[in-house]
C-alpha cells in the first residue's frame, strides 16, 4: 500500500473523515478529534489492516501520517 492509500484508509479512523484533507505531512495528533480512545483506534487500524502491533509509545513518537506510515512499513 503506497502513501496515497494509507492516509485515506487512515482517514477512516477519525468520525468526521470527509470533511478532512489528510496529507501524509498532517500532524494527526493536532486534529481536533484525536485522542486517547483515536490513539486506540489507529493500534486496532495497524493490527486489522497490516497485521501489525504497534504500540502506545510509538505512537506517542510518531508525528505525523507519514511516520506512522513508516513505522508500520518497517515492522
Amino acid at each position: 500500500m503506497d502513501i496515497k492509500e494509507f492516509t485515506k484508509k487512515f482517514s477512516e479512523v477519525f468520525d468526521d473523515a470527509d470533511d478532512m484533507n489528510l496529507t501524509p505531512e498532517t500532524y494527526f495528533k493536532e486534529l481536533a478529534e484525536y485522542s486517547s480512545l483515536t490513539a486506540l483506534s489507529i493500534i486496532a487500524f495497524a493490527d486489522e489492516n497490516f497485521d501489525v502491533t504497534i504500540t502506545g509509545k510509538e505512537i506517542r513518537e510518531a508525528e505525523t501520517i507519514q511516520d506512522l506510515y513508516d513505522l508500520i512499513n518497517n515492522k
